[in-house]
């Protein structure tokens, strides 16, 4: 009985990280080859080189997945503001690198930093761990926006 149930918690927990890996990763094929648009731009000062971005993003998926299994079960606010942190993850590259367009890009990092807040908020109600965790994805976010923010300007 005991390992039913550790199984079902281990199928659980790479359910959530599969889902969040997806979703990270359908996101960097659809924008695989657009990424040469970031090296054309004039950066602003502690703009990483492109190759940090990948590595940073995964570990983020990664700990995002972790904080989704923990937070189980999710409230229905929870899960729809994780859900809309998800999809806004998701279409800012693309509307970054394939559409090119850096003020609608500035504006979609904005909304989903608040997003990503909100659903900090919402885990840590609901699992202190699960909210910790996403504390990295709400830092980088808020160094996302920045970025966002100066290349607009720069640009």
């Amino acid at each position: 009985m005991i390992k039913a149930i550790n199984a079902k918690k281990f199928l659980s927990f790479l359910k959530s990280l599969a889902l969040t890996l997806a979703v990270g990763g359908l996101s960097a094929i659809l924008t695989r080859g657009e990424n040469s648009f970031y090296e054309t731009l004039i950066l602003p000062p502690l703009a990483p080189p492109p190759i940090v971005f990948p590595i940073v993003w995964t570990i983020l998926y990664v700990l995002m997945g972790i904080s989704l299994y923990l937070a189980k079960p999710l409230t229905k606010d929870a899960k729809l503001s994780f859900a809309l942190l998800l999809l806004c993850l998701f279409l800012w590259p693309i509307i970054f690198f394939v559409f090119k367009s850096l003020s609608f890009s500035f504006l979609w990092i904005v909304l989903t930093l608040i997003v990503c807040f909100i659903t900090v908020i919402k885990f840590y109600r609901q699992n202190k761990t699960a909210g910790l965790l996403l504390v990295p994805l709400l830092i980088w976010i808020l160094f996302a926006t920045y970025l966002n923010g100066a290349i607009f300007f720069l640009n």
